[in-house]
C-alpha cells in the first residue's frame, strides 16, 4: 500500500523560508516522478513543482519560480520542497503525489498535507 507522508509546513512572516519534506513508501521511490501540490481555501489543487525519476530534471511553476526549489534523495525516499521568500499567497495546504507523463497525479489515496500559512 502506497503511504504519502508530509511534513516541514507552519506560520511564517512573509519573505521567510519553510523545508518541506515527503517521506513516500509502498512504490519504487526512483522509478517514478513526483510532483508538489498545493490547495488554497476555495481553489483547486494545483501543481507546484515537479521533479523526474532521477532528480536531473525539474519543473516550477512561473508563480514561485526562483523561490522555490525541489529535490529528492532515492536513497531515502524523500523529496523536498525549500519554499524561499514566501508571499501571502503561497499559503495552502502541500501535498506530493507520484505524477505521470502528463503530470496527472496517480495515487488516488492523498497524505494528509502540511499546511503553510505565510502572514504579511
Amino acid at each position: 500500500q502506497v503511504q504519502l507522508v508530509e511534513s516541514g509546513g507552519g506560520l511564517v512572516q512573509a519573505g521567510g523560508s519553510l523545508r518541506l519534506s515527503c517521506v513516500a513508501s509502498g512504490r519504487t521511490f526512483s522509478a517514478y516522478s513526483m510532483g508538489w501540490f498545493r490547495q488554497a481555501p476555495g481553489k483547486e489543487r494545483e501543481l507546484v513543482a515537479r521533479i523526474n525519476r532521477s532528480g536531473d530534471t525539474t519543473y516550477t511553476r512561473d508563480s514561485v519560480k526562483g523561490g522555490f526549489t525541489i529535490s529528492k534523495d532515492n536513497a531515502k525516499n524523500t523529496m523536498y520542497l525549500q519554499m524561499n521568500s514566501l508571499r501571502p499567497e503561497d499559503t495552502a495546504v502541500y501535498y506530493c503525489n507520484y505524477v505521470d507523463r502528463w503530470d496527472t497525479p496517480i495515487i488516488t489515496a492523498w497524505g494528509q498535507g502540511t499546511q503553510v500559512t505565510v502572514s504579511s
